[in-house]
């Protein structure tokens, strides 16, 4: 079945990183193909689809993630704000741009300050001790952790509970104050209450980041999402407002997949 262009989300203004006819190659596997799709500031968009669709596969190339793996190419054009950063652009600095929170909590083994210290260090944003304070403490705040951990800032990060290291790791993606977060399946590894917290957080950050998110939970994806994409073996069958695609989607696949039908 062919993909569906994003038509629509491409020609509003909100339209923070737009992939046009982007393919993805893996030696001779053609893993994404002819992908279309916009991702609007102020929303959350989440990718559903099956396990091996392509959904991380496209995450990752929104920050340049695929660059590290051998024999893997990128073809078309994404664009944040208009520039292209598939190519002619320094993976480290995009990374500053579009943050990203991995499935599993990955602390640093350094002190909760030094994970989230870590970025303003390495891209030079602070010019001294008070800013770094500064950033830490707001990153903290803006992950809702801070008020949990203020009094042992200087021990391993490693020994938080993991929904606490999860948003640890989003206070250090935060920090570096990107324009974009990516999320693949941020809360698989976390118990309910945990998740919570963290789709509570992801709510509240959407009004200061375009976030996706990857998600194989249906009911998570239709809490916390604005809009929704559906993949498929490598395409984008579906996109639309969240509510559109899980009341009244247009297409047969997206239906049997929302009812449990296939996935």
């Amino acid at each position: 079945m062919p993909a569906i262009a994003a038509s629509a989300p491409q020609e509003t203004p909100a339209a923070k990183l737009i992939a046009r006819d982007v393919n993805v190659y893996y030696g001779d596997k053609h893993a994404l193909q002819h992908v279309d799709l916009a991702l609007n500031s102020g929303e959350v968009t989440a990718l559903i689809g099956p396990s091996g669709c392509g959904k991380s596969t496209f995450l990752r190339c929104l920050n340049r993630m695929n660059d590290g793996i051998e024999g893997c190419r990128v073809d078309g054009s994404i664009t944040l704000d208009g520039q292209d950063i598939v190519r002619g652009v320094d993976p480290i600095l995009l990374r500053a741009r579009i943050g990203m929170v991995f499935q599993r909590p990955n602390p640093f083994p350094k002190s909760i300050y030094d994970n989230v210290a870590f970025g303003p260090r390495l891209h030079g944003l602070v010019s001294g001790k008070d800013d770094l304070d500064e950033i830490v403490v707001g990153s903290l705040r803006r992950a809702g952790l801070y008020e949990e951990v203020k009094d042992r800032l200087d021990t391993i990060g490693t020994g938080l509970s993991g929904g606490q290291q999860q948003r640890l790791c989003i206070a250090r993606a935060i920090a570096v104050n990107p324009e974009v977060i990516l999320m693949d399946e941020p809360c698989s590894a976390l118990d309910p209450i945990a998740t919570a917290v963290v789709e509570e957080l992801i709510d509240e950050l959407r009004e200061k980041y375009t976030i996706i998110i990857v998600t194989h939970s249906m009911q998570q994806a239709a809490r916390i999402s604005q809009r929704t994409a559906f993949f498929h073996l490598g395409k984008v069958i579906e996109t639309g407002l969240t509510e559109q695609i899980f009341t009244n989607p247009r297409e047969k696949l997206t239906q049997g997949y929302i009812t449990g039908r296939f996935g």
